[in-house]
């Protein structure tokens, strides 16, 4: 079993959506532009208060337009300081504390912005605004409206606005993948706990389908011979039934098996109940004399040394043989010849049944009209197993199946 994979979750801090996240987000906006509101009523120029509302209310914006709203706050600043040098009398102050929502504005950016040089363009932005303030620009007219020496706190407060928002920003990104890495692990794990179902239910399906195919038609047969020679040869009728009692008890066991999977998990697991019945190459013979009991003529041939397949491979081998001979009581019945060969030579088990179909032109009658899921099962058996596999009609009557199988040589 692949080893599972376990994924950090975000702290939930980090994580907050829904009702809940926006609520808080709405909550710090509010706060954000009170704060700027507040700081500008302490001014008494003539525009502090309309321009410090203005960008209180802006900032309201700055998590869905981060970019717009840093260009609305930057515009206001720059009128901000238009007005304060009017050479008359300053119509609003500059610099001033609710000026900070320029720092909020681009702190808005950083954090989040999708982009990765945006961040870099709003902090490149705001340190040369703030340059331009506090130096001048001469060329364009601009006087400095404060000391030089106060520009390197302006950029020291700056930056360090900065750095917390891109910080903030990187471990946003990091909660976002770790989140997103977590649904794909998710995910993930369902597609494979599906697909074990659903191999599960195909194995489930063919052990179903041999189990009771083979034990139904072997059955079905023996009793309408039973049925027609109870009168005339009552120890014939008295074989027939006891063929029935013994593959109905089989069947039974097998079903009991797979039932047992179906409520518990694998039987063959040590704490998953007794261990399931293993078949062996031993089985055709069983399955061959139940075959010739119904009607069959059927010549095995196993040229397997002992020891030579794994469990698994024996059990492909018989199931393969089991649902050949199924298929010969079921569309050629009672009369036809059926000559089964297994061989292993060279690492490959070679399995090829043959039937004359009691004579019936091959591909007529019952078998032209199967359903096909005893063919489908013995592909699928042999493709699990790595191996390839061949059914078809036979020139004239009956029937060919060829299966040839890689195997495990045991040393």
């Amino acid at each position: 079993m692949a080893e599972e994979r376990t994924v950090p979750v975000p702290s939930s801090w980090m994580t907050l959506s829904g009702r809940s996240g926006r609520a808080v987000a709405r909550a710090c906006d509010i706060g954000v532009a009170l704060v700027v509101l507040v700081a500008a009523e302490h001014y008494g120029g003539d525009y502090d208060l309309l321009l410090g509302g203005l960008m209180a209310v802006s900032l309201l914006a700055r998590r869905r337009f981060p970019a717009t709203v840093m260009a609305v706050v930057l515009a206001l600043g720059v009128v901000q300081f238009a007005l304060y040098d009017l050479p008359d009398l300053p119509l609003a102050s500059a610099p001033a504390s609710y000026d900070v929502a320029v720092l909020f504005a681009m702190m808005s950016v950083v954090h989040h912005s999708r982009t990765t040089w945006m961040p870099y363009l709003a902090g490149a932005v705001v340190l040369l605004a703030t340059a331009a303030g506090t130096v001048g620009v001469p060329a364009l007219g601009i006087e400095p409206f404060a000391d030089l020496e106060s520009l390197p706190i302006f950029w020291g407060l700056t930056l360090t606005v900065w750095l917390t928002a891109f910080a903030l920003h990187t471990r946003r990104l990091y909660a976002e993948s770790q989140a997103a890495r977590a649904r794909h692990v998710e995910r993930e794990q369902e597609q494979r706990v599906r697909l074990a179902a659903a191999r599960e239910r195909t194995e489930i399906a063919r052990e179903l389908h041999d189990v009771v195919a083979h034990s139904l038609a072997v059955m079905i047969l023996q009793a309408d011979g039973a049925g027609s020679v109870l009168r005339k040869s009552p120890d014939m009728a008295e074989s027939a039934l006891r063929t029935i009692a013994a593959t109905g008890r089989d069947a039974i066991d097998d079903m009991h098996r797979i039932v047992r999977v179906l409520r518990e998990g694998n039987p063959d697991s040590a704490d998953g109940g007794p261990p399931r019945r293993l078949v062996t190459l031993d089985e055709i013979q069983v399955v061959a004399e139940r075959a010739r009991a119904a009607g069959l003529t059927v010549d095995v041939s196993v040229e397997v040394g002992e020891g030579r397949l794994s469990p698994a491979e024996e059990m492909t081998a018989f199931r393969i043989v089991q649902e050949c001979l199924t298929n010969v009581l079921r569309h050629a019945g009672a009369g036809a010849g059926v000559d089964i060969r297994l061989e292993e030579e060279r690492g490959t088990l070679l399995i090829d049944v043959v039937d004359d179909g009691a004579g019936a032109l091959a591909g007529r009658g019952a078998a032209g009209r199967s359903g096909g899921n005893g063919l489908v099962g013995m592909r699928e058996r042999v493709e699990l197993a790595g191996g390839t596999f061949e059914a078809g009609p036979r020139l004239g009557s009956g029937w060919h199946v060829r299966a040839s199988i890689p195997t495990r040589t045991k040393r």
